[in-house]
């Protein structure tokens, strides 16, 4: 990910996308904590609303600002913590088996490992959730896209629509189905490989190693494979 700027006010007033280059609206402000850090970014969306972002999901690429998925980035979090957290509790329990930390210690700590992954699970399978409505947003809109180019065409086609204006339609269409497209795929990706995690498919050492929280290699290649469990959604929504 680009620096940020040394002066994020200066942003205040410039454009921001999503990470398909469709227009969000504009940095209005930024709220800071009392040591003066960056906290969060205020957004003016095209229909006048206000937005609030934590300001770690804006990407500054130059004159470029990016606004990032918020289920990416929370999926990715899943994928760091879930398989560290389960080798984790296993390096625990092959400590308890060789008899290296006492009963109660290990009953104590492992206690501690499930509850936070149980936590983990059940605001992974809500996040699943809200990938589930992102596709059918996408199928939608992509469904209501192919009307458009169709219409367009017929009307091309009887001459009520004059050559330059259809390029333009045109040329306009296909780029929201490239990007809808684009959205679509990324959370099909997304949804996979959050599945696999709740459904104890860790990934691989050199995988894990690529994301914000590594696992040593020596300590998750002696650790055994996690089972196979499917996780059924309870109701209630927390945080991460």
């Amino acid at each position: 990910m680009s620096q940020q700027p040394s002066n994020l006010f200066l942003s205040i007033g410039k454009h921001v996308k999503d990470e398909y280059g469709r227009s969000v609206g504009r940095i209005i402000s930024f709220a800071t904590t009392p040591s003066g850090k960056f906290d969060a970014v205020f957004l003016e969306l095209s229909d006048g609303r206000f937005i609030k972002h934590p300001i770690e999901a804006l990407l500054f690429n130059g004159a470029e600002i990016t606004l990032l998925s918020r289920i990416k980035s929370k999926a990715a979090i899943f994928y760091d913590q879930i398989p560290f957290i389960w080798r984790k509790d296993q390096a625990l329990k092959d400590l308890a088996d060789k008899r290296k930390i006492s009963p109660d210690l290990y009953q104590e700590l492992h206690t501690n490992f499930s509850t936070v992954l149980s936590q983990l699970r059940k605001d992974a399978q809500i996040l699943l959730d809200d990938i589930a409505q992102g596709l059918t947003q996408c199928e939608e809109e992509l469904k209501a896209l192919s009307y458009a180019v169709l219409h367009l065409e017929l009307e091309h086609e009887i001459g009520k629509i004059a050559e330059e204006q259809y390029k333009v339609a045109y040329t306009a269409l296909q780029e929201n189905i490239k990007r809808t497209s684009a959205e679509k795929n990324d959370l099909e990706t997304t949804r996979n490989k959050l599945s696999n995690i709740l459904l104890g498919d860790v990934p691989e050492v050199s995988e894990l190693k690529t994301k914000a929280v590594e696992v040593p290699v020596a300590e998750a290649a002696e650790l055994p494979e996690p089972p196979v469990v499917v996780y059924v959604k309870e109701v209630g929504k927390a945080g991460i």
